[in-house]
């Protein structure tokens, strides 16, 4: 490091090179060792405190960079969503990492990625902590420095910088998508519009002052509240996105808003003259954002979690709010969601019929594949008309319902968590209640219908071979029960979110409000059912939409696998409940204990197996859809355990009320917290 510094001394020394050398002495070998971080950036600064002649080189070389180049395009387009689609964000990132883009020296952008090449340069900055930043600040001791010996250069940069920003910020907030969302700027002149104005007034004083080599004595306080009325709009559009939804086009606007407004901050907080002490927070804080920027401009995963995450929000929303149907708060409501579970039990077990039958006509592949969706599709659409429920549409429902609950890290108390924990033990006895309601309606009906076949034409529903390969699809591990099981609770998973992406999508485009002035429907229903019929829209066009996607997708899994040649299809535990059935009748009830045993425990696996996948991964969209990590959830299980324990009747059946179990949720949240004191 100190050689680097003395080479910095020599006046034909090349800046970027020297301050590359620099950066390449202070990187540890791997990116998280933070403390080789701290101690390269603390020997750093006892070099240029011991040696002024280095701190002198460093400063020069530093300015010589920053005032022979073009910063404007670094601070408005790194770190920032470009004015371009997903899709052509995602084919230009794409493009760039496999052909990167020419080096153009006089940009400081381009400069920014030749002096942090790694794609984890960002880790190991982010490592070192803020006061040890601000030491290798003082160490360089800027107030040795004239006001004549700092390039104006640097300063105007900046200034142009937030010309750019401002006048992107007021056209983005003037998009026809945010003024919809935001009536009020149809009355009162927009913070958007006078915001350019006022930024503009501000850059020409502030120039003049540059230019006569005197302190700029701006003052920016008014542009500022103006920045804060325009984040009161944001605020506004998303509160009403959340209750008529949002889409990708409008999530994307405000996303680009936010970014502007903040970057505006920190670039006003770096050309202030009035608090001369935000400049050292500012300048690290965008230092750290810029690099972190640049190491990941290739990075499509990132595009696709800052579009998609603020909608996964609304879409998790909409799903937590159905995911309230599938909790029962006491003894009536959980016997309801047994009838409930009992109706779509029966439904399955001709459902389950229609699917041999329709396996028996020996269809070309598509037509089969076509054949089985209709089927599934139809058959939970008619389960969800009917008012009835399918167990394992719960999960995907309810793990959004819990993230939501989740406690802030500012409030996490045992009065917090006692509340989540009580309604996990409400979905996990509402969930178990259905299971039951779905699996023991499933068998004796199917069980009556092969009786019925078998009295009318005098055969059985399947024979024995076809029998035998029913009962060996159940198999947790030989009939890959297990693993097709998993891929049925993806596609549950895949449904649930689905079903969010349509209620939000009727909201937002006013479907239930369009079907209900739809001239044709009103000459042909009359006004009053045409408005009923949208008014049902609104309620269930994303739980139909669910339902039959999640038909079409285990209708066509298996006709997908055998065209790919992969080992895919599908199984559920409803289903396979009533498989079970129709192949022990195939038998004549002659099938030996350990068998029909070993087919209800493949049944059992199936089941719990479609319920984890599919509750793990709604868990986990619904946890980073509110920037929340899975970790968060650590400190629940041993809390959750000592509530089951303490009442375990809980987990299976419902108090006849809710007063019941008060005394016992209090004893052990008591219990809790005497544990958790320090002793």
């Amino acid at each position: 490091m100190e050689q680097t510094l003395i080479r910095m001394m020599d006046a034909k020394s090349d800046p970027l090179t020297s301050l590359k050398e620099l950066i390449d002495a202070l990187r540890p070998g791997k990116a998280i060792d933070g403390v080789t971080a701290v101690n390269n950036a603390r020997a750093l600064c006892y070099l240029l405190e011991q040696h002024p002649e280095y701190r002198v080189a460093l400063r020069k070389q530093l300015f010589t960079l920053l005032g022979s180049t073009r910063q404007v395009q670094l601070y408005t387009d790194t770190g920032i969503l470009s004015n371009e689609s997903v899709f052509t964000a995602i084919v230009r990132r794409v493009g760039s990492k496999l052909l990167p883009p020419p080096v153009k020296p006089e940009y400081l952008k381009d400069l920014f990625g030749v002096l942090f090449p790694n794609t984890n340069d960002y880790v190991w900055l982010n490592e070192i902590p803020t006061e040890v930043w601000f030491e290798v600040g003082a160490a360089a001791h800027l107030e040795e420095l004239s006001l004549a010996e700092i390039p104006t250069h640097i300063r105007l940069q900046q200034l142009e910088a937030i010309q750019v920003l401002s006048c992107r910020l007021s056209a983005i907030g003037l998009e026809p998508e945010i003024v919809l969302h935001h009536p009020d700027v149809e009355r009162f002149e927009s913070p958007f519009v006078r915001l350019n104005a006022e930024v503009l007034s501000y850059i020409e004083r502030y120039r003049e002052d540059l230019t006569a080599r005197r302190p700029p004595d701006e003052d920016h306080s008014h542009i500022l509240v103006l920045l804060q009325q325009c984040e009161q709009i944001i605020a506004k559009v998303w509160k009403m996105a959340a209750k008529n939804g949002a889409s990708v086009s409008l999530t994307y606007h405000l996303l680009r808003l936010k970014q502007h407004i903040d970057r505006l901050k920190v670039l006003f907080d770096l050309v202030d003259s009035m608090t001369p002490e935000k400049h050292g927070p500012a300048l690290l804080g965008l230092f750290l954002e810029l690099v972190k920027a640049e190491n990941r401009k290739y990075s499509v995963r990132d595009v696709l979690q800052e579009n998609t995450e603020l909608l996964a929000l609304q879409i998790t929303e909409h799903a937590s709010h159905t995911g309230e149907h599938y909790i029962s708060e006491n003894r009536s409501e959980w016997l309801q969601m047994f009838r409930s579970a009992a109706g779509a039990g029966v439904i399955v077990g001709f459902m389950a019929l229609i699917k041999i039958l329709s396996a028996k006509a020996h269809l070309p592949p598509l037509l089969e594949a076509f054949a089985f969706s209709m089927n599934y599709a139809l058959g939970f659409m008619l389960i969800h008309i009917l008012h009835f429920t399918v167990a394992t549409k719960q999960p995907a429902m309810t793990a959004a319902r819990i993230a939501a609950a989740l406690p802030t890290i500012e409030n996490k108390k045992n009065e917090a968590y006692t509340e989540l924990i009580e309604l996990m033990i409400k979905v996990i006895r509402t969930q178990f209640i259905a299971i039951v309601g779905n699996v023991l309606l499933a068998i004796p009906v199917a069980l009556g219908i092969a009786w019925l076949w078998w009295y009318e034409f005098g055969k059985h529903v399947v024979d024995t071979t076809k029998a035998d390969k029913m009962l060996q699809e159940l198999m947790p591990i030989a009939g890959m029960g297990i693993f097709y099981a998993a891929i049925a609770g993806c596609c549950l998973f895949l449904a649930g979110l689905i079903s969010g992406y349509y209620d939000n999508k009727s909201l937002y485009n006013q479907i239930p409000q369009r079907i209900a002035a739809m001239p044709l429907l009103n000459k042909i229903l009359g006004e009053y059912r045409s408005r009923r019929l949208g008014q049902y829209i609104e309620h269930n066009l994303g739980a139909l939409a669910g339902n039959f996607y999640f038909g079409i997708m285990l209708g066509s899994m298996a006709t997908l696998g055998f065209l790919l040649g992969l080992p895919l299809d599908i199984r559920h535990i409803t289903f396979s409940a009533a498989n079970l059935a129709y192949a022990v009748s195939a038998y004549n009830f002659t099938l030996a204990w350990p068998i029909v045993a070993w087919g209800a425990v493949g049944v059992a696996a199936i089941g719990v197996t479609n319920l984890f996948v599919s509750f793990t991964l709604a868990l986990w969209v619904a946890m980073r859809s509110r920037k929340r990590r899975m970790s968060e959830l650590k400190p629940l299980w041993g809390k959750f355990w000592r509530r089951a324990m303490s009442r375990p009747i809980d987990l299976f059946i419902a108090p006849k009320s809710a007063s019941e179990t008060t005394k016992t949720v209090n004893d052990v949240a008591k219990t809790a917290s005497t544990e958790e004191k320090p002793k």
